[in-house]
């Protein structure tokens, strides 16, 4: 994947280790060798040189795929995602959905068969226990037959990967010669210059490198802690890492680093991110809810402020190496906190956090130690461990009860508690009405996962809560007595049985994130609500299609609140909706505070598009809706300054788009249209000062799909340069479209990269000529489409050519490509199914590394 690939250019190509990568090398083009294992202390760089070893891999086309698995969560847990890695494998590989109609052992076993025959390497990183391979459906050592198919185990137990995963052989990675030790701290730190002319401050950095051992992370955290300090603190950190006991100096390394850090909330910051998460994965939504409860930010005044230095002290720890780098988590198919994730954070490389695991044993010492009383609990007997001295100072908990017996006090007394985060795995576990009366001090509560159908009696004694969070708490009905935590600043109930919002809510003044996501069953929501929450900054109520909003303000017959009450709130600046009917909409509604937004208008039980919600900051999503209809200024102006639309089942129009002097798309990045019979054009142009602006300039996608009638993407005038920015384009189901673009408008595409063309009967070539500049030869010249990756054509029953100057099949002249295209960067081409494209020759296509499927 590529965000296992995303931090290889920052790799250092010591000469130790150039042995074990050239191995690696040798036994991935080995036939006889199916399963290899990396082995090595935490810290060392085994994830380092695999990820090197597979960029090489790929660029020598030893394989078509790769998928990556960090399996660090067993590390504290025997329950593996099957599916998750499954549907990744098969997602990376382009299988049909056809397999997940199949029960579990037959997907395993279908999945097997399958990879035996494909060019992938699976690498499986970070393995604590013994994993079924073939429960999964990856072949084993066992099977004789495995053709293409590789596996890489990353692991620190030899004995764990010979005995338990089948490895047929494995590549120790070793601590790094003092040499080359010296050769990273010197580097990072940047004062070549200074230590050759300083000999103590030489001296100095000479002892620090020897107390690292040679463990890359360590030399790299604390090098980076170093630079650009003065002598005083070199001289203290030697000081400390010599009173440390030798057994222990790589965690003394960490540790002063730790101390080191210049800020306060970037310390509390970095023991809040240790404490968290028992499958590595840490969701930047619980980060800054959890920084809002604490108080953790100092001059802070609003969520956008906290959001904004939660993102910069994490690129601080990033840049300390204390956070990896560029680091996305792998796509899970459960509803989890990536599914609960708020339009706060889009991006797919800063949504999710994640801290090596040898920072994360440090960091959890520093945590458990005076003055930082974080207590993080993995064991049963918490019962019993309420009774100690610990549990009365502590000001911190995460607990995670695994026993199925477990039972909790009637009151857990922790007077000094600030946070409390309770975790279960799948049983059933009950909290006592009275267990949260012995922490009157409590900030954060987090009971996500819960199976309670009412709130505990006394979480309402919490009078100085601030961050309630209540995710997935399916069977959740009654809420009764949250009103009386006025305190309350975030108020997460995303996925939770919940039927309806309670008047006393209103009573939630200082709310200023109210997470509603996915509540199916929320139906109730009293006027008096919206209108009261006066420093609400974000409100999610995606997926909320069954809320019964009021037709109108005023409406004494509905005691529902109508979405004009959203005007009362004016401090929203990020709003996530679903609006089931676009006649609930008044056109008095606005939405000019905004500054992120999804909102999906219309309600259908399936919706094509709904795994690309929140892809994008400012996103707006027409369902079932007759563009006829008035919307009003504020739906205007969401158009015209959206990132991502997505129309489906449109009506009443025949152009999706007809640009204004005010419309001018600036800001469109994605364009999705499907499932609308009157859209004959996608785009109307007559607009003489749109067309001389230019068109389109950000858009970076465009998907047409079963659009019966489409006849054309862009009805005359064609403007200059349209989807210059473009990249992926995917057309399918248009019967009467005959072809895709003007060659005018295909000469600017230069940044696409995926192009795929399937089921449009009709189509006789991509790029068509039309215009009397297009018909001299000067176009023949031109390259088209340099950066091309993929380009599928299936299923076009009437395509000739790709581009010709004529569409008449009898001509014997009529080629394929009639101009200059050699696709230099293509990796994959399919031609299926085109039963009138004559008989092509593909010499220039055919090189090492492309897949080619006719």
């Amino acid at each position: 994947m590529l965000s296992f690939l995303g931090g290889v250019s920052n790799y250092e190509a010591f000469e130790s280790r150039a042995s074990s990568f050239n191995k690696i090398m040798d036994a991935l083009k080995d036939d006889n060798v199916y399963s290899i294992g990396v082995v090595g202390i935490g810290g060392v760089g085994k994830t380092t040189l695999v990820k090197k070893v597979a960029k090489q891999a790929m660029q020598h086309h030893l394989f078509t795929t790769q998928v990556y698995f960090d399996l660090s969560s067993t590390r504290h847990s025997s329950i593996l995602q099957v599916q998750d890695i499954q549907s990744q494998i098969a997602e990376m590989l382009g299988w049909d959905s056809k397999l997940w109609y199949r029960f579990g052992n037959e997907r395993a076993v279908e999945m097997k068969e399958r990879l035996k025959y494909e060019k992938i390497l699976i690498i499986l990183d970070d393995i604590w226990r013994e994993i079924d391979l073939e429960g999964i459906g990856i072949p084993s050592c066992k099977d004789n037959d495995v053709k293409e198919c590789k596996i890489v185990f990353i692991c620190r137990d030899k004995e764990l990967l010979y005995k338990g995963m089948g490895a047929q052989i494995c590549f120790p990675v070793e601590t790094l010669p003092p040499e080359e030790a010296w050769t990273l701290f010197n580097k990072t730190t940047g004062v070549c210059d200074s230590m050759e002319e300083n000999k103590k401050l030489r001296s100095i950095s000479t002892q620090v490198v020897e107390k690292c051992e040679g463990l890359p992370l360590a030399i790299v955290t604390i090098a980076k802690a170093l630079k650009d300090e003065t002598m005083v603190v070199w001289e203290n950190a030697l000081e400390q890492l010599k009173d440390c006991a030798t057994s222990k100096t790589v965690n003394s390394c960490l540790e002063w680093c730790y101390t080191h850090l210049k800020q306060d909330d970037l310390k509390s910051l970095l023991l809040l991110c240790g404490s968290l998460s028992y499958d590595g994965d840490i969701s930047m939504d619980n980060l800054l809810q959890y920084a809002m409860g604490l108080d953790l930010f100092d001059h802070v005044d609003s969520l956008e402020q906290a959001r904004n230095r939660l993102l910069a002290l994490v690129d601080i720890l990033k840049a300390s190496s204390w956070l990896l780098e560029d680091y996305r988590p792998q796509d899970r198919s459960n509803f989890d906190e990536q599914r609960c994730s708020s339009l706060l954070f889009t991006d797919p490389y800063n949504n999710f956090v994640r801290m090596h695991d040898v920072a994360y044993d440090v960091v959890r010492e520093i945590a458990s130690k005076d003055p930082h009383p974080f207590i993080v609990r993995q064991v049963v007997g918490l019962e019993e461990w309420s009774e100690t001295n610990e549990s009365k100072n502590c000001t911190f908990i995460s607990v995670h009860c695994k026993a199925v017996d477990e039972q909790l006090p009637q009151v857990l007394v922790c007077p000094k508690l600030h946070f409390f985060l309770l975790h279960k795995d799948e049983y059933s576990l009950n909290i006592p009405n009275t267990f949260f009366q012995g922490m009157k001090k409590l900030q954060v509560l987090d009971l996500s996962k819960m199976d309670f159908e009412e709130l505990p009696s006394s979480l309402n004694s919490l009078a100085n809560l601030r961050t309630l969070r209540l995710d997935v708490c399916y069977k959740l009905k009654d809420i009764a007595g949250i009103g009386k935590l006025t305190k309350l600043q975030v108020l997460s109930l995303a996925g939770s049985g919940i039927q309806g919002l309670l008047d006393e809510m209103a009573q939630l003044s200082n709310l200023r994130l109210l997470n509603l996501n996915n509540c199916k069953e929320l139906k109730v929501i009293p006027r008096s609500i919206l209108s009261s929450l006066s420093r609400l900054e974000c409100l999610d109520m995606t997926s909320c299609s069954n809320s019964q909003w009021a037709a109108v303000e005023g409406d004494h017959s509905n005691a529902n609140a109508c979405l004009s009450n959203l005007n009362h709130l004016s401090c929203l600046t990020t709003l996530s909706i679903t609006i089931p009917d676009a006649e609930l909409l008044p056109k008095d509604i606005l939405f000019d505070n905004l500054t992120r937004y999804a909102i999906l208008i219309g309600n259908s039980w399936w919706f094509r598009t709904n795994k690309a919600l929140k892809l994008h900051n400012k996103a707006l999503k027409l369902l079932k809706v007759n563009r006829g209809l008035d919307f009003g200024d504020g739906i205007i102006k969401l158009l015209e300054r959206s990132e991502e639309l997505v129309f489906s089942e449109l009506s009443g129009t025949k152009f999706l788009l007809s640009p204004s002097n005010r419309m001018s798309f600036a800001e469109l990045k994605h364009l999705d249209v499907s499932w609308s019979s009157d859209i004959q054009y996608i785009i109307d142009s007559m607009d003489q000062q749109f067309m001389e602006q230019g068109a389109f300039p950000l858009l970076e996608s465009l998907s047409l799909w079963e659009l019966k009638n489409l006849e054309e993407v862009w009805h005359d005038p064609i403007p200059i340069g349209p989807f210059g920015n473009l990249k992926t384009l995917e057309v399918s189901w248009c019967p009467k479209l005959r072809y895709l673009f003007w060659l005018s408008t295909a000469r600017g595409l230069s940044l696409l990269e995926s192009m795929k063309i399937e089921y449009c009967e009709a189509m006789q070539q991509v790029i068509a000529y039309g215009r009397e500049s297009e018909d001299k030869d000067g176009g023949t010249n031109l390259e088209l489409f340099p950066n091309l990756l993929t380009l599928e054509l299936i299923n076009l029953p009437q395509l000739i050519s790709f581009s010709s100057k004529s569409t008449n099949e009898r001509q014997p002249q009529v080629r394929f490509f009639n101009h200059k295209v050699s696709f230099s960067k293509l990796e994959r081409l399919t031609l299926r199914d085109l039963p009138k494209l004559k008989p092509i020759e593909l010499p220039e296509f055919k090189r090492d590394g492309l897949k080619i499927r006719i």
